[in-house]
């Protein structure tokens, strides 16, 4: 094998990963994959049994402002968790819908965002600022906050993922939430008993 043909196949190798983790995030066109993997959102609901959740994550990073952020601060409230990226042009769409539903469940619900694949904070403080969201956010450009779910995992941009009171992961939604759908989830879900 030529110098060429070597420095090409190397050159694909690097391309290709990044190119497909960057095409199957965000799209207009709804699917779904398996569980396995990143996938488009399809506007899924998934709520799992009571008996059968599993304990998230607890969150810990730095905000869009870089100030010490932890989804610890929210213990005893259902957490609502919004996967987004500023680039995302479904999360621009849905974000009316998230600042209403957080308004409306404000005394029962801590709501917080993981902006990732946004290179630079610039874009996501922007986002923020023209959508009014009142939530904190994790600046997680390279997805590794996303690496500790593994039960029910925010795999779509963007994803909304509900913890429960007891800090079990509750619910997740893939694609786009409505404020009617996320109220009624965060609701139902903050009044299960254990």
């Amino acid at each position: 094998m030529d110098r060429r043909t070597l420095l090409g196949a190397a050159g694909l190798l690097l391309v290709a990963p990044i190119s497909g983790a960057l095409l199957a995030g965000c799209s207009d066109s709804p699917s779904a994959s398996g569980d396995n993997g990143f996938a488009t959102g399809d506007g899924s609901y998934t709520k799992v049994p009571v008996a059968d959740r599993k304990a998230a994550p607890t969150l810990t990073g730095t905000s869009l402002d870089g100030k010490p952020l932890s989804t610890a601060d929210s213990a005893g409230k259902v957490i609502v968790i919004n996967v987004w990226g500023s680039w995302c042009a479904p999360c621009r769409h849905e974000a009316s819908a998230l600042v209403a539903a957080a308004s409306r469940s404000a005394s029962i619900a801590a709501f917080y965002g993981i902006n990732t694949r946004d290179l630079d904070r610039a874009p996501a403080q922007a986002f923020v600022r023209t959508f009014g969201v009142g939530w904190p956010s994790f600046y997680d450009p390279d997805g590794q906050l996303l690496l500790n779910f593994t039960s029910l995992p925010p795999k779509a941009i963007p994803s909304t993922v509900i913890i429960d009171r007891q800090g079990r992961i509750a619910a997740r939604f893939l694609g786009e939430v409505t404020t009617i759908s996320l109220v009624q989830a965060v609701t139902q879900i903050s009044g299960e008993a254990s």
